[in-house]
């Protein structure tokens, strides 16, 4: 018999505040446990902050081809790059050339070491029928990268940026905090049934619940942090900021202010109804080095207007040869003065129109044989009914009055087969004021856009696909100032109702609809608003059947007040 054994009841009551220790430690990690489900739950819809890069769209003109090359996003690395190519009808036939080139600094020199070297490669035979032509190429990092377009007689460069993934630090908190939460529970039922005393089970039990808290506080909270610049939009990409944007550059709330930029030309040297190159060069403004940040903007790097001595408008995309320099093949019919505008998005720096200061000068040629005639299509009209390129036209513009805003709505054919083109239903250029003589002369019109105070590029942004358009949009260009941008609209009805702007703009992480859909108008209407009054050129353009048409019209705009 042992003496030194405990009386019974002595026994008892030790066995029973064991138990109740139990007891109380089992609740408190079935409150622990409740609180782990119910903040995974909260928590979790927090934790996807980063978005994954879309396709990219951009329009070319190489050489004679108006092109639109579509550069599907790539959703593994390794993996293909899916390039489509867009054509027009009357598109020439032929087969291009395309490589793939990481451009990316690093500081690691093994990674960058093959910068500048085409690593993938791939031909695209385009048939004369307009339509869709595609090929694959091979991406094998992230990182800043070209795709470089090589039709047999010229070059261009068409920069991307492959984005990766990244985790952010409120992510990394989000997973470290339940990691921990989820180690100190293992801990904290352990104690609960080896300890003698039950209080112990506390100790790793307000661990769990600090890490929890943590875990729960960063993801309600990530969602209002900044995010990063983003590598090739914001700020140049490198391969390190792009592989790792929160590790390179850090979250900032100041905006990316760049200086503009000087638009310089070289010398045009073709002469009237010659083939000539027109070269140009896009120079940063404070420093005069090449300005090699520019983004795609709807739809392309530039955007260059030029129109002519008869007033006939081109609407081209340079292509990109080197950082700064872009080029585009010319016709011009006519002997003459020729106003020059481009419009681009540069990196840091927003959207930019700049109008060149001189223009170019064609001369006469001996290959033109005379005067050439402007067709009647290309004249300019007043509101009303046309027909251009065999499709008719009818153009509604009531109440133009200076200060206020104006509706124009062009039907373009009859039936809603209008396709998107870079990445609008309907495009609007206008110029003016200008007198009504040099308005409506066949010769004048080029030397008298030079130093029109208005220039402006509106957009008709919005469509569905049963006819009824809304959403519009415009900016300035050139010099024209700020007041001359157009009102914007969104619930105007036009048509048989109002429309809705999901026709264009992407659902669900879906790109938008391209040009392959032929499903948008008759109705392309823009919301605009004239600064002041007199007489003003616009050029309205849609894509329909493959073809991009160019409606001239002469629209007079009344002084404030309704006089004439």
């Amino acid at each position: 018999m042992n003496d030194n054994a405990p009386p019974a009841a002595v026994r008892g009551r030790s066995a029973g505040r064991n138990s109740r220790g139990r007891s109380r430690a089992a609740r408190v990690v079935v409150a622990v446990l409740c609180a782990l489900g119910l903040s995974v739950g909260a928590g979790s819809s927090a934790w996807a902050d980063a978005t994954a890069g879309g396709d990219l769209k951009v329009a070319q003109t190489l050489g004679d081809r108006d092109l639109t090359f579509m550069l599907r996003r790539v959703t593994g690395l390794p993996g293909p790059l899916h390039v489509d190519v867009f054509t027009h009808r009357g598109t020439a036939a032929g087969t291009l050339r395309l490589g793939t080139v990481p451009t990316g600094a690093s500081h690691d020199r093994a990674e960058g070491s093959s910068a500048g070297t085409t690593t993938s490669g791939a031909s695209v035979r385009l048939g004369s029928t307009p339509g869709s032509y595609s090929a694959a190429l091979d991406i094998d990092r992230a990182g800043p990268w070209e795709l470089v377009v090589d039709d047999g007689s010229r070059t261009a460069r068409i920069p991307f940026v492959v984005p990766g993934q990244a985790t952010s630090p409120p992510e990394l908190t989000v997973f470290g905090g339940f990691v921990s939460a989820g180690v100190l529970m293992l801990v904290t039922l352990f104690v609960a049934v080896r300890a003698r005393r039950g209080a112990w089970v506390l100790v790793p039990a307000g661990g769990v619940v600090a890490a929890l808290a943590t875990a729960v506080t960063a993801a309600l909270l990530s969602a209002s942090l900044p995010m990063p610049p983003e590598p090739g939009g914001q700020v140049d990409a490198t391969n390190d900021n792009v592989t790792d944007p929160y590790g390179v550059v850090r979250p900032v709330t100041n905006d990316y202010s760049r200086p503009p930029v000087s638009l310089e030309m070289d010398p045009y040297p073709a002469k009237a109804a010659e083939r000539g190159t027109l070269r140009l060069s896009v120079n940063d403004g404070s420093t005069g080095l090449p300005a090699d940040d520019l983004i795609v903007h709807d739809g392309a790097l530039m955007h260059l207007l030029v129109i002519g001595p008869t007033g006939e408008l081109w609407h081209l995309h340079p292509i990109r040869t080197a950082p700064g320099s872009y080029e585009v093949q010319l016709r011009l019919p006519a002997a003459g003065h020729y106003a020059v505008s481009a419009g681009f998005a540069r990196r840091g720096g927003g959207i930019q129109q700049v109008r060149s200061a001189t223009g170019l000068t064609v001369a006469d040629g001996p290959a033109r044989g005379g005067d050439p005639a402007l067709p009647a299509e290309l004249a300019p009209r007043g509101p009303g009914e046309r027909t251009v390129d065999g499709v008719p036209v009818r153009l509604s513009a009531p109440s133009l009055t200076a200060g206020a805003a104006s509706t124009l709505t062009a039907r373009v054919g009859d039936t809603p087969t209008l396709q998107p083109w870079l990445g609008m239903v309907g495009h609007m250029i206008v110029v003016g004021p200008l007198d009504k003589a040099d308005a409506t002369s066949p010769t004048r019109m080029g030397r008298a856009a030079q130093g029109a105070p208005v220039w402006a590029h509106a957009h008709s942004m919005g469509g569905d696909m049963s006819g009824r358009m809304s959403g519009h949009s415009a900016h300035g260009m050139g010099d024209a100032p700020a007041h001359d941008m157009a009102a914007t609209d969104h619930g105007n009805e036009i048509g048989t109702g109002t429309g809705s702007m999901s026709g264009l703009m992407p659902l669900n992480g879906d790109s938008p609809a391209d040009e392959t859909v032929a499903a948008y108008g008759p109705d392309v209407s823009f919301v605009y608003t004239f600064s002041r009054p007199g007489y003003y050129r616009v050029w309205i353009q849609a894509e329909r059947d493959s073809a991009v048409l160019t409606m001239p019209y002469l629209l007079h705009v009344s002084p404030t007040g309704g006089a004439k």
